[in-house]
């Protein structure tokens, strides 16, 4: 059995950050887009991983967003001037002006486990942008460390992603606890020998106390009042 573990590694979008479903669609049906089409082009893996990677910026990647986005959404104008590039960067910067919604549980998750003294890490697959989404979300100063794949330059599920992260945060992999919603980013942060949950609701958090000693120790608390 492992020992307590001593330090939270998290995961951003999806666990402590979401993306509303219905402002997406409201966006693409704004200007005129099948649904899907931006995350699909944006996502594609030719265009995120340069992107995580440090390779290319946010802007950058919204312009190529734009340009392999611009001659698929719409047919060649028949007459008149050909202003679906202009569409498309207009599209891409509308989806792009939402900056998420945060889970309020999750953060005060985030809270209570640094406040019993264990360093929280933000780990994340992210661009250049972060640290501006992390400003105006109000959470520059809510983690420990921030591990952002494009600033590291390497991406999870990557080993070395896992590795940097666990010297980053001063705690070794064995006593670190991973905790994302991918299966596959989960299996990498094992691979480096940490402690690694898939994180599903607001019910698992019961069990990352536990895994983090916070459980453990109300008990003891309340036994010796």
């Amino acid at each position: 059995m492992r020992d307590a573990c001593k330090a939270l590694l998290i995961d951003f979008d999806g666990v402590l950050r979401f993306f509303s479903i219905e402002r997406l669609a409201a966006v693409e049906e704004r200007h005129g887009l099948r649904a899907g089409a931006l995350p699909e082009i944006a996502f594609h893996h030719s265009l995120l991983n340069p992107l995580v990677e440090g390779e290319i910026t946010h802007a950058d990647w919204e312009l190529l967003t734009a340009e392999a986005l611009h001659t698929l959404a719409w047919p060649t104008p028949e007459d008149g001037p050909d202003d679906r590039l202009a569409r498309a960067r207009a599209a891409v910067a509308d989806w792009q002006s939402d900056h998420g919604e945060i889970d309020k549980v999750l953060l005060e998750f985030v809270r209570e486990v640094r406040a019993a003294g264990v360093p929280v890490a933000l780990c994340t697959n992210a661009s250049d942008r972060l640290d501006a989404d992390l400003a105006e979300l109000g959470l520059a100063d809510e983690f420990d460390v921030v591990v952002n794949s494009s600033a590291i330059r390497f991406r999870k599920p990557d080993k070395a992603y896992f590795i940097e992260a666990s010297a980053m945060v001063g705690v070794p992999p064995k006593l670190c606890l991973f905790v994302d919603d991918s299966d596959r980013i989960i299996n990498g942060a094992r691979v480096a020998n940490m402690a690694a949950y898939r994180f599903n609701n607001h019910a698992d958090l019961d069990y990352l106390r536990v895994a983090l000693g916070l459980a453990r120790a109300g008990r003891a608390d309340a036994a010796d009042a």
